[in-house]
Order: C-alpha cells, then sequence, then structure tokens
C-alpha cells in the first residue's frame, strides 16, 4: 500500500486523479482540502500530523464524513519526498496483520502492537486491516 505525500498546497493540483490514501505534511485550509477532495475523487482517507488535526474545523469535518473520507492523524516517520514522493507501507506490516488476524487477534489489539512495532499510528493500521 502506498501513501501520497504532499508537502504543501501547490501540490494538490498536480495530484493524481485516482489517489486514495494521502498524507498532508502541511497545515491544510478548508479550500485545500476542497481543492483535494475536487481533484481526487477517489480519496478515502487524509492523513495529517497530530499538531495540525486540532486546526482543522468542524465544517471541514462534517463534509469529509458526509463524503465518507476518513481523516486521520498521523505521520510518515523518515520518509524523504525529495527520493519518492510515496510512502510505502512495509510487506512486513501487512504480512504481520494477516499473521494476527490468523490467530483470531481483535483489530483493535491488531493495530494497538502494530502501532508500537511499526511507524504507522493506530487509525491508519485500522484502516490497513479493513481494505484487508
Amino acid at each position: 500500500m502506498k501513501i501520497r505525500v504532499v508537502s504543501n498546497r501547490d501540490e494538490i493540483q498536480n495530484l493524481e486523479a485516482d489517489e486514495r490514501v494521502i498524507h498532508l505534511a502541511f497545515r491544510p485550509s478548508n479550500e485545500d482540502i476542497f481543492s483535494l477532495v475536487k481533484r481526487c475523487k477517489d480519496v478515502e482517507v487524509i492523513q495529517i500530523p497530530t499538531s495540525y488535526r486540532r486546526t482543522v474545523s468542524k465544517s471541514i469535518e462534517m463534509f469529509l464524513e458526509m463524503q465518507k473520507i476518513r481523516l486521520i492523524e498521523g505521520d510518515v516517520w523518515g520518509h524523504r519526498k525529495d527520493i519518492n514522493e510515496y510512502y510505502s507501507v512495509s510487506p512486513a506490516v501487512i504480512e504481520r496483520i494477516r499473521e494476527m488476524k490468523s490467530e483470531g487477534i481483535s483489530d483493535d489489539e491488531v493495530a494497538g502492537r502494530l502501532s508500537r512495532e511499526s511507524k504507522l499510528n493506530k487509525e491508519m493500521i485500522l484502516y490497513i486491516i479493513e481494505m484487508g
């Protein structure tokens, strides 16, 4: 699974229309979010750093909820945008999810354990589990 990393608002206009998971590494305005959703019709998840999450307006939260787009907190630790515009979730993480699920471990427990083991936050791991 790949997460498209967007470093500034000028990059929104250059995104592929079929992007599904996007990490905004800047503090987005309402207009930025609207532009992103308009540009990327298939977007399912928008991830922003925790420090920026608190600044998102209630109206944008409601808009995203109505569009069935998840707004989650998190970061892409150690990602170098100058090398690759996508952050790739390690196949080892996905394999570990499968192993734990086959052992009958609950989604919440899997997400909790893997958030400590990997560089992903719990919400993103829950999304990956749902995508199966």
